[in-house]
């Protein structure tokens, strides 16, 4: 089952931590935004693999935004 990650909030996508392939655990950094001047973490959601990245960095996300999926 495919696992969406949006960003929390209204930001820039500074950085993406992981490549398609990537095994990942719940709860570990997966991608960094900056939001009101700050650096925020991107944890994932659930544990899985990266199958697909959908925003680049330097994008202006939102909470609707899909970063990447998992699975």
């Amino acid at each position: 089952m495919a696992t969406p990650v949006n960003s929390p909030m209204v930001g820039k996508l500074v950085s993406i931590d992981v490549n398609v392939g990537d095994q990942v655990k719940e709860n570990d950094p997966v991608a960094t935004i900056e939001a009101m001047k700050m650096y925020v973490k991107i944890y994932a959601p659930a544990s899985g693999t990266v199958r697909e990245i959908k925003a680049n960095p330097g994008d202006v996300v939102n909470p609707d935004t899909v970063i990447l999926v998992l699975e």
